[in-house]
């Protein structure tokens, strides 16, 4: 689950099949009633014709949180320079930053560094969208050092300057959850 409405898709079809959510946050859900294997089985064919999966592999969980709170900061709360990723991941995660990132890429194929720069390159196309800052203001709300350095980051990802992809008449953005 990577945004509000991921958590409303979840709680509506756990309270569709008789469960009782007891939290729904970003990337977790707790209910209160055990399980049978037939009600897994059903859950998890449920959640997987809305876009979902289930996971209860302990690593694949773990790079789910990760990624669940890389968005969760990104898209949702706010970033100022010189955030150390490192130092909010183990202080969260309460395992050593590079053990995450050998699980990470293992898992994913991707580094975990990677995998913020292409969230940040997503909300940046957002707020050029939106047109409400410049680029200056946007660097500044995404924590880059410089408007200059988000231009490069922009460039490498996208293959166009932010400039020209305010121009384009539609641009293509991805969805969170498909990066």
């Amino acid at each position: 689950m990577v945004c509000p409405r991921c958590i409303m898709a979840v709680r509506d079809l756990l309270t569709e099949m008789g469960l009782t959510p007891v939290s729904l946050e970003l990337g977790v859900a707790v209910i209160e009633e055990d399980l049978s294997e037939e009600t897994i089985s059903a859950l998890t064919e449920k959640l997987e014709s809305i876009g979902f999966e289930r996971i209860e592999d302990r690593n694949k969980q773990m790079v789910d949180k990760v990624k669940t709170m890389v968005i969760q900061k990104i898209h949702h709360d706010k970033l100022h320079q010189g955030f150390n990723w490192s130092r909010w991941f183990s202080d969260k995660v309460h395992h050593d930053y590079k053990f995450l990132s050998h699980l990470f890429s293992a898992l994913e194929g991707i580094t975990i560094e990677q995998f913020i720069i292409r969230q940040k390159i997503e909300k940046v196309k957002e707020l050029i969208a939106y047109n409400q800052m410049n680029f200056s203001e946007i660097a500044y709300a995404m924590g880059y050092s410089s408007p200059a350095h988000m231009s490069n980051q922009f460039r490498k990802i996208t293959g166009m300057a932010p400039g020209d992809f305010k121009k384009l008449r539609k641009p293509t953005r991805k969805g969170i959850d498909n990066l």
